[in-house]
């Protein structure tokens, strides 16, 4: 199964199968019961005829990404990266969960022309091999690698992604993963690649409009002032980062 297939509602089994505290678990049920408006609008892809356009953008055949919505990243997410992408023109971009974005940052990075590559991690290994074929079968590359969460000490949340092969500079960080269901606020754990990002380079942050991902964001601007945070509101909102 890649992005391209119709996704389950649920979290994979393996999701649920990882080592989780009991704080884990209390965050994930009560963010869970006060934020499942937002978790409702991470549903929804955006409209048929928004995806025909993005994808006669990119010049990419009109089934290249027959499916959105069930988590996946939303059409207004995948065109700001290709925006980002196009008139920023990153030679680095990394990206944590991969998918949908996946197929359009390195679409984004062939039309820029520019060499520019893309490091993509994921937790599922079978994912990763398919969305390398999916890829491959559009006529496009990615270094997508298997990232299994491991149990580490963290603020945010005792699981992340077991990370290797990390560029040492990043201009562009896209984060659209882990999942919420491991823990409401995981992805706040991504800060630690941010003295990797370059100057002038961005932070993405998916679902920033979910209650987690609103902690993490006044969090990461405390702790981050070199960078210039703006909110963009959508579907599922987005946190942008720039860093000065």
């Amino acid at each position: 199964m890649t992005t391209r297939d119709t996704t389950p509602l649920l979290a994979r089994s393996g999701e649920m199968e990882v080592a989780r505290d009991a704080r884990d678990w209390a965050y994930m049920l009560g963010f869970g019961a006060i934020g499942w408006p937002w978790l409702l609008k991470s549903l929804y892809g955006g409209r048929q005829s928004d995806k025909a356009d993005m994808l006669k953008r990119l010049g990419l055949c009109a089934d290249a990404l027959p499916n959105l919505g069930s988590w996946k990243a939303d059409v207004g997410l995948l065109n700001l990266i290709i925006s980002l992408i196009l008139s920023h023109k990153p030679q680095v971009v990394v990206e944590l969960g991969a998918g949908a974005s996946t197929l359009i940052a390195a679409r984004a990075l062939q039309m820029v022309g520019a060499g520019g590559r893309l490091v993509s991690f994921d937790q599922h290994d079978d994912f990763v091999s398919a969305t390398r074929q999916w890829l491959n079968t559009n006529g496009l590359h990615a270094d997508i690698r298997h990232a299994p969460l491991t149990t580490k000490t963290g603020q945010w949340a005792d699981l992340w992604y077991g990370l290797t092969g990390v560029p040492d500079q990043i201009d562009l960080l896209l984060i659209d993963g882990p999942p919420w269901a491991i823990n409401p606020m995981i992805r706040g754990r991504a800060d630690q690649l941010f003295a990797a990002v370059s100057r002038g380079g961005m932070v993405v942050l998916d679902d920033a409009a979910r209650p987690g991902e609103r902690i993490v964001a006044r969090q990461w601007k405390r702790d981050w002032p070199a960078f210039d945070w703006r909110f963009i509101s959508g579907i599922k909102g987005t946190l942008v980062g720039v860093k000065i």
